[in-house]
């Protein structure tokens, strides 16, 4: 069942911000596909990923192949739920160049969790197991260090989230 109205959703958040629970409650929606990134990097890659740098290469892999598929769904009336994290200009660049080439809307989730609440949840992902990657907090702290949260200027519909698990709706900026 297609959308009328398709939507491309994005996340913005740091690791154990809450992205991919809060990526899977989106999907929910009717018509609605979920793309997640740990998903398809865990399939295709798990045994090259050691480190922040093994990260990029494959991501950009993954994005390279991913790009024209999540633009196809849209263009086929599918919203999409892109758990892939729009932490850095680069990695919203990628993401603007998908909604460059389809007419849909967008929404950019910024999840604003204190790092704290991250490292919190990152220990007890950890020690569950259930997550195809355990990363250190050395490791936590490196991809934070690169994080740089939207700004307007760069066109997004923002969504701004104080607790992305929370059943209200986040506050809409444009």
């Amino acid at each position: 069942m297609s959308s009328e109205h398709p939507t491309l959703h994005i996340l913005c958040g740091k690791i154990t911000s809450g992205k991919s629970t809060f990526a899977a409650q989106l999907a929910a929606a009717p018509g609605t596909v979920l793309v997640a990134e740990d998903t398809w990097l865990d399939a295709i890659f798990a045994e090259e990923l050691h480190s922040l740098v093994d990260y990029v290469r494959c991501s950009t892999k993954l994005r390279s192949a991913m790009g024209r598929h999540v633009a196809a769904m849209l263009d086929a009336g599918v919203s999409v739920v892109l758990d892939f994290p729009a932490n850095t200009v680069a990695q919203r660049g990628w993401v603007g160049g998908i909604l460059r080439g389809v007419e849909v809307a967008h929404q950019l989730h910024v999840l604003n969790v204190p790092n704290e609440v991250c490292l919190a949840r990152l220990r007890a992902r950890n020690v569950a197991g259930d997550h195809p990657f355990a990363v250190t907090e050395v490791q936590s702290r490196q991809f934070a260090s690169h994080f740089a949260a939207p700004t307007p200027d760069e066109g997004f519909n923002l969504v701004i989230h104080d607790d992305p698990l929370d059943a209200v709706p986040g506050t809409l900026c444009k």
